[in-house]
């Protein structure tokens, strides 16, 4: 069954087209990632899927429920953990999730019972009676997702969780998104993060200003590359002095930079890097570090946009 199907889904403000006639299908059960740099148009999706926003143009179904004519049946089976965190600062772990839980309409013993669940589940049921304002910000992060979770949602929508958060935390965040997919949920997950995207994700879709450039599993979305190798290489100036040069050696497929960074896809390392050297030398450039990395979803954002996802 199609836990979510979005079909040509359109957004504009003012001169911008934030999402670009975008289409794709969840299957329940899945963690599906929207992976894209800032700007991509992933928020903008969320926002749109969770209500927050209204599309121009598209339809929305999920659990089998049109998002526009069923709105209510619809957004009943959402939790929704946004970019920004949701909590009340003055008040303790356990009164943000009482609020919150009597909002979604839990009352009585099935509100204390869901409170309890979620306070384990996100680690934190030993410090559930301290105000969420001396929290560190990982720990926002996760009393947030609990309010997501306290209806028992049978989809939920995580958008960028773990930006600006301590290891630990990210760590405890992405372990309960896999036990709760092991338990059923099915997982929209948007992030700019790759490594996150390859952890976590049973299909993967890559945007880049507001479209959808690929999408797949993670073997199928290597592909794109072949057998290309990833170099990330550092120079001692500014990377504009010598891109176009290293662009023009036969071999470099594709090259961005960033400062004293760059980054190039070459169908063979071997045979371009004495090249490089040679034109680095020839231009008074020094190479100061040089990483090279097999195919990964990277390289895939680079070959498909001729820019790192950093950039």
């Amino acid at each position: 069954m199609k836990a979510i199907e979005v079909k040509n889904l359109k957004k504009t403000f003012d001169n911008t087209q934030a999402v670009q006639g975008i289409s794709f299908d969840i299957t329940q059960g899945q963690i599906f990632s929207l992976l894209g740099p800032n700007g991509a148009g992933k928020t903008t999706t969320i926002s749109i899927l969770s209500t927050l926003l209204k599309p121009d143009s598209g339809s929305v179904t999920l659990m089998g429920y049109d998002l526009k004519q069923e709105t209510s049946k619809a957004k009943a089976c959402l939790g929704v953990v946004p970019q920004d965190i949701a909590l009340y600062e003055d008040l303790t772990a356990a009164e943000n999730l009482n609020f919150w839980g009597k909002m979604y309409g839990l009352r009585g013993n099935l509100l204390k019972k869901r409170i309890q669940v979620v306070l384990e589940m996100i680690g934190l049921d030993d410090r559930k009676n301290e105000r969420v304002g001396k929290y560190s910000g990982g720990m926002k992060r996760r009393v947030n997702i609990g309010v997501a979770l306290l209806h028992n949602p049978k989809i939920l929508f995580m958008d960028e969780p773990t930006v600006g958060i301590d290891p630990q935390s990210r760590r405890h965040i992405l372990d309960s998104i896999k036990l709760l997919n092991q338990q059923g949920m099915t997982v929209l997950y948007t992030t700019h993060y790759m490594e996150e995207a390859q952890e976590l994700s049973d299909q993967i879709a890559i945007m880049d200003k507001g479209r959808i450039i690929a999408m797949g599993t993670q073997a199928e979305l290597i592909k794109i590359v072949g057998q290309s190798d990833r170099l990330t290489i550092e120079i001692d100036k500014d990377h504009s002095q010598i891109m176009d040069l290293w662009q023009s050696v036969p071999g470099v497929q594709k090259i961005s930079g960033v400062n004293g960074s760059l980054d190039l896809l070459a169908e063979d390392s071997n045979q371009v890097l004495p090249r490089l050297f040679e034109i680095a030398a020839v231009n008074n450039t020094r190479i100061t570090a040089i990483n090279i990395q097999e195919p990964n979803l990277e390289a895939v954002f680079l070959h498909l946009t001729g820019k790192a996802l950093r950039d």
